[in-house]
């Protein structure tokens, strides 16, 4: 990490708490990100088959300027129900926007595709939805758990020749503060692509030589060697789905101009990454918890930068942190 930058837990990014449920047996799971107070929020979708609920209200022009969660989910767009579990238990804790009779919880949630790697009958549902926000809030960490948990459980790389040469990834998270400002980042690694370490240029997990081989081919060459031969066994199945979060207050215009140059991250550490089989989606919520005269004084370019370089480093911890699974080698083995 360079000298300048202090790396943090995404705990301890003010104004959030985060809570997993995971079904180790099924191979899935879901991971929230809950705003007791609210957060601003933007989003950048650049996937082609992206499974998603809310992200509409993240549009600069609509009236709703407040997220209390994002619930990043395994199940495909069956686990989209966990979200809705995550909006009841909210509301039965009064978190949510004032309408009318009651709180409506703004929950945005986005979906990886798991369910060729466990028992794909099994989902997140709301009640892994409530229970991950239970752990949240409940039990809140104080260092968030990596890996295969949450929505990461059920998570994969390297899948261009199939399973059976992919390698398991998982829930990765980071965060770096430079002096005041906090940015930090949770992702779901479920990539078509490999995963490289940005800073020293080696694999970390991807697709291998053979199905009885730990050796990690580079997917960009193996791609041009195929070339027009090259087909994926399973259309639309690979998704990194991540959140952004920072203590700087922002608008929902810049919230999601950060998510756009922290795609770079993507491109830094995935290769190959948002292809026709990537559902790429990343969120940025915006706490304010840093005081409104430094958040006006901090560059919006610079608060990206540091975007990318937490998620960065969220990719590669979740591909480093991935243990094998339901006879997918992991790289913690």
């Amino acid at each position: 990490m360079d000298t300048l930058l202090e790396a943090i837990d995404v705990c301890d990014v003010d104004g959030f708490c985060y809570g997993n449920y995971t079904d180790e047996e099924a191979g899935t799971g879901c991971t929230v990100i809950v705003a007791p107070e609210g957060a601003t929020g933007g989003v950048d979708v650049r996937g082609g088959a992206p499974a998603s609920r809310e992200t509409d209200l993240l549009r600069p022009e609509n009236t709703v300027d407040k997220v209390h969660a994002v619930c990043l989910s395994g199940g495909s767009a069956f686990g989209l129900e966990a979200a809705s579990g995550v909006a009841r238990e909210l509301e039965s804790r009064g978190i949510g926007l004032p309408v009318g009779p009651t709180q409506v919880p703004i929950v945005c949630s986005s979906c990886i595709f798991d369910l060729a790697f466990g028992n794909p009958t099994v989902r997140p549902d709301i009640e892994a939805g409530i229970a991950a926000v239970r752990e949240a809030l409940d039990n809140t960490p104080t260092k968030l758990e990596q890996g295969n948990v949450g929505a990461g459980t059920g998570a994969t790389v390297g899948k261009l020749m199939g399973p059976a040469t992919c390698m398991k990834a998982g829930l990765g998270a980071a965060a770096v503060a430079l002096g005041p400002i906090k940015v930090g980042a949770v992702v779901s690694v479920n990539a078509c692509g490999n995963v490289v370490d940005p800073f020293t240029g080696e694999w970390v997990a991807g697709m291998r030589a053979a199905a009885d081989s730990d050796q990690i081919v580079d997917m960009e060459l193996a791609a041009f060697a195929a070339a027009g031969s090259m087909q994926m066994p399973l259309d639309r199945t690979n998704t990194t789905i991540s959140c952004i979060v920072t203590n700087v207050e922002l608008t929902k215009a810049q919230a999601t101009k950060v998510s756009q140059m922290a795609a770079d991250a993507y491109a830094h550490a995935i290769r190959p990454t948002h292809t026709t089989n990537d559902g790429d989606t990343i969120y940025t919520l915006a706490s304010g918890k840093l005081d409104a005269q430094t958040s006006a004084a901090v560059p919006l370019d610079l608060l990206g930068m540091l975007a990318v370089r937490a998620l960065q480093t969220a990719i590669v911890n979740g591909a480093k942190t991935a243990k094998t699974s339901h006879g997918i080698p992991g790289a913690a083995k």
